[in-house]
């Protein structure tokens, strides 16, 4: 399986690269955005919605580029490289993706054209207290009155939640999940918006008798559908996840080639250069297992009956959540104390693994999904 970048793609990780790295040059950057409302930098935006990187998953008809899962996760790993807080995922991938497979074509046209065009943000209201990683829609109920819907509950939390300037919601209907369009500021809407730990922003969204747009026909379950295009999120996480193990790595090295301890470099001490390689071979194995699951997912969008893309995602991110917790933990170790201030970009990059593995679901998660897969395959009887 080759698993080289194509010229086009190539020359898309390089525009995609130097967009952000001007942006972004150092962590001082990161954090003054970051604290400025909306959280993420407007210029960037606009201009990887002109390179047209907020189309590529989606169909030429409605605009976009008709490009596959690997280019949107060379968009995603950049990001990751800067540790660029652009709401990338949650609004092109996840979002952008409900639309796409929900939508009538009116939505698709007026929602999906504005999402291309960098006009506006929209997130996924997705998780309710107790109830993270779940398709099924749960803490808000949809009630139908007269032509139009109402909704009631509680979302948290809901990445992006206090920018978007619309957001989808899933709430349970009577003929199980829907998903729904809700204004920002619509009457009985609140948004609690807060910063979390990664730098990022995540909202508590309050409905209450909140009047709601059903996004798609009714009388059709959209848990299948959710759950379709959150893996797909996933895995383009997965891909940021490669691009901050990648720098955190290479910066690790460059770091203990130049610090020095008893007189000598720390690269000199074995123990260390053992660690090292460790680590090496675990971000190749995680790049080669997300760059696998991006293909047999472009194969089983391209029609072929074979390809078992949730599989393929799922394997991805368990690697991805075991590269994390070991190149993430290690490379901030092998920094010692200063790994841990807020100058070193080490501690704000475990802090962001950390909050994408919240986001897409612990190892655990991935492991149970693995085992229930366990029985569609055949036995094998060893004695035969």
């Amino acid at each position: 399986m080759d698993f080289t970048l194509n010229e086009e793609q190539e020359a898309l990780r390089e525009t995609v690269e130097q967009l952000v790295s001007k942006q972004y040059r150092t962590t001082e950057d990161r954090r003054r955005v970051t604290t400025q409302t909306p959280g993420f930098n407007e210029e960037l935006w606009q201009q990887l919605a002109e390179l047209g990187a907020f189309g590529l998953p989606f169909a030429e008809e409605i605009g976009g580029a008709g490009a596959g899962p690997i280019e949107v996760g060379i968009v995603a790993e950049q990001l990751g490289r800067a540790l660029a807080p652009e709401p990338f995922v949650e609004t092109v991938v996840l979002a952008g993706g409900l639309i796409a497979e929900l939508g009538t074509a009116e939505q698709k046209e007026g929602l999906l054209g504005g999402i291309i065009a960098g006009e506006f943000q929209v997130a996924f209201a997705m998780h309710a207290r107790g109830s993270r990683w779940q398709a099924a829609a749960s803490g808000v109920a949809a009630q139908q009155i007269g032509g139009g819907w109402s909704l009631n509950g509680l979302k948290e939390p809901v990445r992006g939640g206090g920018q978007a300037q619309t957001l989808l919601v899933s709430a349970t209907t009577p003929w199980g999940s829907g998903v729904f369009l809700v204004a920002a500021g619509a009457a009985g809407m609140e948004a609690r918006d807060y910063r979390t730990h990664d730098g990022g922003r995540a909202a508590g969204v309050t409905f209450a008798n909140t009047s709601a747009v059903l996004l798609g026909e009714p009388g059709v379950d959209a848990a299948p559908t959710i759950a379709r295009v959150f893996d797909r999120a996933r895995l383009a996480y997965a891909f940021e996840m490669l691009g901050i193990l990648e720098v955190g790595l290479e910066d690790t090295v460059d770091y203990l080639k130049t610090r020095k301890q008893f007189g000598v470099p720390l690269s000199s001490f074995q123990a260390l250069q053992h660690r090292a390689a460790e680590l090496y071979v675990a971000l190749e194995v995680t790049r080669s297992t997300i760059l696998w699951a991006g293909m047999v997912l472009e194969a089983e969008l391209a029609g072929d009956a074979s390809a078992d893309g949730a599989s393929a995602i799922t394997h991805a991110c368990l690697q991805a959540n075991r590269a994390a917790r070991l190149i993430g933990q290690d490379t901030l170790q092998m920094h010692g104390g200063i790994g841990m201030t807020a100058e070193y970009s080490i501690g704000q990059r475990l802090s962001r693994l950390t909050a994408i593995k919240r986001a897409i679901g612990d190892s655990n998660v991935f492991r149970e999904r693995l085992l229930l897969r366990l029985e569609d395959y055949a036995s094998v009887d060893p004695l035969a």
